[in-house]
């Protein structure tokens, strides 16, 4: 092997040069035809432009609404506080842990999974199959 015969793992494109003389294919109007939007700089249409018309996301009708005052709860399995170091487990420590990024307006406990040990749960909100769950091994629930 030399120096000289290095190659890549994979074979590098090179980039079409336009504009460079009637000889290499695409000198003068560089591959854009003659006038019209298209061949103008910045030319072109933006997404969704039926060319006049009205747009589809116009012609339908708006449907539904957002809630301003909805609260947005982080949900957390059982099966993810089984990976919980702690005993008592709260939505900070929950977070210092790295099992949940971000708390929002709380956290609520979704009985998905099965728990195997005994812990203490501090959460906002808990599903009935969850609170269940928790109380049969013998952890406790606390509702903040």
């Amino acid at each position: 092997m030399k120096l000289g015969e290095l190659k890549p793992a994979v074979e590098k494109k090179t980039r079409t040069r336009v504009g460079r003389g009637i000889g290499s294919g695409l000198g003068k109007t560089s591959g854009r035809g003659h006038k019209g939007q298209k061949a103008r700089s910045g030319g072109g249409v933006r997404r969704g432009f039926e060319g006049g018309q009205t747009p589809l996301y116009r012609r339908l009708p708006k449907r539904g609404f957002t809630n301003i005052h909805a609260k947005k709860y982080t949900e957390v399995t059982l099966t993810m506080l089984n990976t919980s170091k702690s005993e008592e487990v709260t939505a900070e420590s929950l977070v210092n842990e790295g099992i949940i990024d971000k708390i929002n307006n709380g956290i609520v406990v979704i009985g998905t999974g099965s728990l195997e040990k005994k812990l203490t749960v501090k959460a906002k909100r808990f599903t009935k199959s969850a609170a269940e769950k928790i109380q049969s091994v013998g952890g406790k629930i606390e509702v903040i």
